[in-house]
């Protein structure tokens, strides 16, 4: 089964913008996310998915650097930039990965896809049951559910990350799980924060091999529990908590949209 990695980036971060081309050790947080995804042995391609704001420019000169195909779509609506591109590359297994996930460890990444491939399943994460960090995210789906996602989704979270609709279906969808075999929910590596990228770049600098596993960062982490002060303070939903609020101030939840592309 082929299934590629659309993964979403973009300039324009309101909590810490440029946030994807900051460095780490000398490279981006987006080239650092690319190597990890080098390592999976189940992907068959990978997608950058930016929008067409000017300044996401720089996005689509790394990927052209780096050989790495891209598309650009909306901003806002990100269902919308998902759906676009996958049907522009007629991809029928997408993989989401955000761009702001640089420690993302390519054996979970391949575990969630063996789960899906599997199973007869329309979606499959790796975080509603004994989730793992934040920041090692990986969700599955086939073409058909994002379709349906993108034509019947109304709410402005479930535009935004793209993904809300089939969890908030489960009688309109069959989901699967990664399952850990611990909740790790307590921990997160996402960049979201400055505090974030010094605890990344803490992280990346403090461990030689390549790729650096979950099992890694835990060995580190245990050896030095201090690190984890970096960025205790940081909320990592809280960009997904803002999104919720957004729908209650919404007019009835609803966000317009044209579905006739």
């Amino acid at each position: 089964m082929n299934c590629t990695a659309v993964i979403q980036a973009r300039m324009g971060s309101n909590r810490l913008p440029g946030k994807v081309l900051m460095k780490i050790n000398g490279i981006t947080v987006l080239e650092c996310l690319l190597g990890q995804l080098s390592y999976s042995k189940h992907l068959t391609n990978k997608i950058i998915a930016t929008t067409t704001e000017k300044n996401d420019d720089q996005i689509v000169d790394i990927a052209k650097s780096m050989g790495i195909s891209f598309f650009r779509g909306n901003q806002s609506d990100v269902l919308d930039r998902y759906y676009q591109c996958a049907k522009e590359f007629s991809i029928k297994n997408i993989v989401r990965i955000s761009a702001d996930a640089p420690l993302i460890d390519p054996t979970i990444v391949d575990k969630t896809i063996q789960v899906y491939e599997k199973s007869n399943f329309d979606y499959v994460n790796d975080f509603s049951k004994n989730r793992f960090p934040v920041g090692t995210e990986v969700e599955v789906f086939s073409f058909t559910a994002l379709e349906k996602a993108w034509k019947n989704a109304i709410k402005p979270s479930e535009r935004e990350h793209v993904t809300s609709y089939f969890y908030n279906n489960p009688d309109v969808f069959s989901i699967g799980h990664l399952e850990n075999t611990s909740d790790l929910s307590n921990l997160h590596w996402t960049v979201d924060r400055a505090e974030d990228l010094e605890f990344v770049k803490t992280i990346y600098g403090g461990i030689s091999k390549r790729p650096i596993l979950l099992d890694d960062i835990l060995q580190l982490l245990a050896e030095r529990p201090s690190l984890l002060e970096i960025n205790k303070k940081i909320d990592p939903h809280e960009g997904y908590k803002k999104s919720i609020s957004d729908d209650l101030n919404s007019n009835n939840g609803a966000m317009k949209r044209d579905i006739t592309g």
